[in-house]
């Protein structure tokens, strides 16, 4: 009974990671479509949402390098697997909160090798596996994806300079509701078989499935609906961050923005590369910006982002293996049940806090300010500005 209640509050805890993955993401695909008026608000999160679903049944490829990839499945336990979870999570409201685009991806990596680290030992990890198909993906996929936006948006430019700016915008929204679909099917492609591989791990380490197993077509399906719902609800924090502060976005580089960041994504989802859709799109995005003569990129906001991409790994790791040292002191399902409610209740006080600080579909394309919350209500308590 222990061990079926341990596993049936890992995949509850997976799948919310899926959800929070959704909200956290949306801004990869819309939010230059958002900030350029290609797609009204909460269109553009609905379709996004659609789209994400659709996404998660191309492949399975990422999905089997997070099942086993990462981590020896034989020296893993359920409470490994929850404990990076709840690593991942708590990386992942906290960014949220703060409207920082950091890398779900990277998060839930970090939570499970942190996890896995304090249950373990280094011995557990496969770290040629954590090097190929998580860190050096991280390191040039932004770089490639701002070098193809960067070349597509001089070419925009190029190519319509005798036509007029209005004529020419108008051209280029139209093309951006392809090009931001395109990053939605991909970004389902790419996140939500990680939380289908975490499950499918998890089913492995409580002997449900053989070792090596892929997932099943129950786990697919949940994973799917989670990210699509999370998706739905739309991460306005991190849209308006993505799509007002680090530039002012025209069409013409939206357009290059998101159609390199679909590209990039789409081919790492077919090798199976772990790839931070967030890391991507902000590279798309500056790229974009470099690409145009004359553009401001706002180098702060920029700055505060990468930091937050050197934090993820250790920082999601830490809690993780923090979270697993406490299941292991009370122990079994119990400890489980218990670090499992103060998750809840973390998340809750995320919820409020930003429930006084709030962004959405009617203010995230207000003029940046240098102020996540460009309409704060009285006596709001505000985050700091990213």
């Amino acid at each position: 009974m222990g061990n079926d209640l341990m596993l049936a509050l890992v995949v509850v805890t997976a799948l919310a990671f899926d959800f929070t993955n959704g909200f956290h993401d949306t801004g990869n695909a819309m939010a230059t479509s958002i900030a350029t008026g290609a797609l009204p608000p909460k269109v553009a999160v609905g379709l996004s949402s659609v789209l994400n679903l659709a996404g998660a049944f191309l492949s399975l490829s990422v999905a089997a390098t997070i099942a086993n990839g990462l981590v020896h499945s034989t020296e893993i336990t359920l409470p490994t697997v929850f404990a990076g979870l709840a690593g991942a999570i708590l990386w992942n409201l906290a960014t949220w909160f703060l409207g920082i685009p950091s890398s779900s991806s990277h998060a839930l990596v970090g939570g499970i090798i942190g996890a896995t680290l304090a249950a373990a030992g280094g011995h557990a990890v496969k770290w040629h596996g954590l090097v190929t198909k998580v860190v050096l993906p991280a390191l040039y996929s932004p770089v490639v994806a701002g070098a193809v936006a960067a070349a597509i948006t001089y070419l925009a430019y190029r190519l319509t300079r005798r036509v007029r700016d209005r004529v020419r915008d108008q051209g280029f929204r139209l093309g951006q509701v392809v090009s931001a679909s395109a990053v939605s099917l991909a970004h389902g492609t790419n996140d939500a078989q990680k939380t289908m591989g975490v499950i499918t791990l998890a089913l492995i380490t409580g002997h449900s499935l053989g070792a090596g197993a892929k997932a099943p077509l129950w786990v697919i399906v949940s994973c799917a609906v989670a990210i699509s719902l999370g998706t739905f609800f739309g991460g306005w924090r991190v849209i308006r961050t993505l799509g007002k502060g680090l530039m002012e976005i025209e069409p013409p580089q939206g357009m290059a923005a998101e159609s390199a960041s679909a590209a990039t994504i789409l081919l790492s989802a077919q090798v199976g590369y772990s790839l931070s859709t967030t890391q991507v799109v902000t590279g798309a995005i500056l790229g974009a910006g470099l690409g145009k003569r004359g553009a401001v990129v706002r180098w702060r906001v920029a700055g505060r982002m990468a930091t937050a991409w050197l934090l993820t790994l250790p920082a999601a790791g830490g809690v993780g293996a923090l979270a697993y040292e406490c299941v292991h002191l009370i122990g079994g399902a119990t400890g489980v049940a218990v670090v499992f409610a103060l998750l809840v209740v973390c998340a809750g006080v995320f919820f409020r806090l930003a429930a006084r600080a709030r962004v959405d579909a009617h203010n995230v394309n207000a003029e940046w300010t240098g102020s996540l919350v460009p309409t704060p209500e009285p006596d709001a308590v505000l985050p700091t500005v990213v």
